[in-house]
């Protein structure tokens, strides 16, 4: 009970601290954290939910640094596993996005655990902001007193030895001794009679990427997936060359990233506005039909493929072809 009442007062010490940080960013990222369950017995599982919601059009929001939790988050209670982290954009407000993650917890001491406020960087900014503490309660397996105690049952022993087993696998046995033999048989046969022959490497001269990537847009415009009801594999397709391009490009890591992310990277970037604009709206288009089941119009789909070659002609380095044909 004193444990209890001891994690009771720390955790509305913490609480305090909280609601100061809350306080300073509230009106422009919210921070959360939600379990499962809060009971739980010794050595169960549980879930701890971390999310943060916040909105594009506000131009503040840069970068976010979720919580580096690896073993444990006290060590009465341990990580089991986590998963991505995703992102969700709301199919009623294109510029709200929520970003969540997961962790399998458990633990192994009855007792009542807090789980401290999990702190998350914004912007870079040291001073972060701070989820609300939550409290773990873990219960021990009521044992019947009753029932005598049994001694553990010692192992069986067997009298099995390796010629035990070379009869039972006389058959294998002799295979793997012929496939020996006919190995090492082709082995002295190729080094006696076999003369290596010099190898000339010819070296094929190397695509400027933007070919590469306007080659997959006509592969894709041929197959015709939005027009058979296709939508997400098409966005998907579409994303994905666009976002290797980048990657090859701009030496962005486009791929791992989310759409915020990768509008991020471009910040120092020297292309035209009008690239940039056509980038943000196929990207934020493609989120809302892939996580959002947004349907959108013919014209639009049409004119997201059409945005994808106008970024790739318009950022294209040409002087890669310069260099091709010179050679």
């Amino acid at each position: 009970m004193k444990s209890f009442f001891k994690n009771i007062n720390l955790i509305f010490t913490i609480l305090t601290v909280v609601v100061f940080s809350f306080a300073l960013h509230s009106q422009e990222v919210r921070v959360s954290a939600k379990i499962d369950s809060s009971k739980i017995l010794i050595g169960e599982q549980t879930n701890l939910h971390l999310s943060v919601s916040y909105r594009l059009d506000k131009g503040i929001i840069a970068k976010i640094k979720f919580p580096e939790l690896t073993d444990t988050i006290r060590k009465e209670i341990e990580i089991v596993s986590q998963s991505k982290i995703d992102s969700v954009i709301d199919k009623d407000d294109i510029y709200a996005i929520t970003l969540s993650q997961s962790y399998t917890i458990t633990s192994f001491d009855s007792g009542y655990w807090a789980i401290p406020p999990i702190k998350f960087i914004v912007n870079n900014d040291t001073n972060g902001l701070f989820t609300e503490p939550l409290l773990l309660q873990v219960n021990s397996v009521a044992v019947d007193t009753t029932q005598a105690i049994k001694d553990i049952k010692p192992p069986f022993e067997v009298d099995y030895g390796i010629i035990d087993w070379i009869k039972d696998n006389i058959y294998l046995v002799y295979v793997v001794l012929g496939t020996v033999a006919l190995v090492l048989l082709i082995l002295f046969l190729v080094k006696k009679f076999n003369k290596p022959k010099p190898i000339v490497a010819i070296e094929k001269p190397k695509i400027p990427v933007h070919i590469i990537a306007l080659e997959k847009l006509d592969e894709l415009k041929t197959k015709g997936l939005w027009q058979q009801g296709k939508l997400k594999l098409y966005y998907s397709s579409l994303t994905d060359i666009v976002r290797e391009y980048i990657e090859n490009r701009f030496n962005i890591q486009a791929m791992e990233q989310t759409t915020e992310e990768i509008l991020y990277g471009f910040r120092n970037v020297a292309i035209d506005e009008d690239s940039k604009s056509k980038l943000k709206q196929l990207l934020i288009l493609s989120d809302l039909v892939k996580f959002a089941k947004e349907n959108p119009l013919s014209n639009e789909n049409e004119m997201s493929l059409i945005y994808a070659y106008d970024f790739v002609n318009g950022t294209k380095r040409e002087e890669q072809i310069k260099k091709q044909n010179s050679v």
